[in-house]
């Protein structure tokens, strides 16, 4: 951050920032037949408290938080959530092929449905409590991607379940090296 004619500036430049992900391609975004069950299951994903809504708004808090004094951290915060955004956009092609309706609505199987809200978040105030909520996240998001391919059979969806759980362990791993830099 530099102080320019009593302005203060943001000089972190996030020119160039790309989606952080394994350099691996995704499976198609197909489904083998519609399945209300399923699509449910995925809002869950999609704007769920566990949920690729919850990922990409935390990162993008931490991010906007960290940019004027810890540059190379939030540019790595970016790219991560700019993953996450392509995460989020793969399940919304996945509940809409299924037959489910995106609306920020996760429909539980008990009936119950809840729109996404903010209250899901973890806002640390201080650069390691951001990155171990992160981390926190990331696991939680694996393990409820691992229950639901147990509960979905349908080898399309599961194959996209399983590509985006590899970029959820990437996403863990380069966060516990920006710890280790702390």
């Amino acid at each position: 951050m530099e102080q320019k004619d009593n302005a203060l500036v943001n000089t972190c430049s996030f020119t160039g920032i790309r989606p952080i992900m394994m350099d691996l391609p995704y499976p198609p975004i197909q489904v083998c037949r519609k399945n209300q069950v399923y699509a449910d299951l995925l809002s869950i994903d999609y704007c769920g408290s566990v949920s690729e809504m919850s990922a990409i708004t935390q990162y993008i808090n931490n991010e906007n938080r960290l940019s004027c004094e810890k540059c190379p951290i939030a540019k790595t915060i970016l790219g991560i959530a700019m993953a996450e955004m392509m995460h989020l956009q793969k399940l919304g092609e996945l509940v809409f092929l299924l037959g489910g309706n995106i609306s920020f609505i996760a429909k539980q199987s008990n009936g119950r449905r809840r729109m996404w809200t903010p209250e899901y978040l973890n806002i640390p105030e201080n650069v390691k409590g951001m990155i171990m909520a992160d981390i926190e996240s990331e696991k939680a998001a694996i393990n409820q991607y691992k229950m639901h391919i147990k509960m979905i059979n349908d080898e399309y969806v599961n194959a996209v379940l399983e590509r985006i759980i590899k970029d959820e362990e990437y996403h863990i791993m380069l966060l516990q090296s920006l710890m280790k830099d702390l």
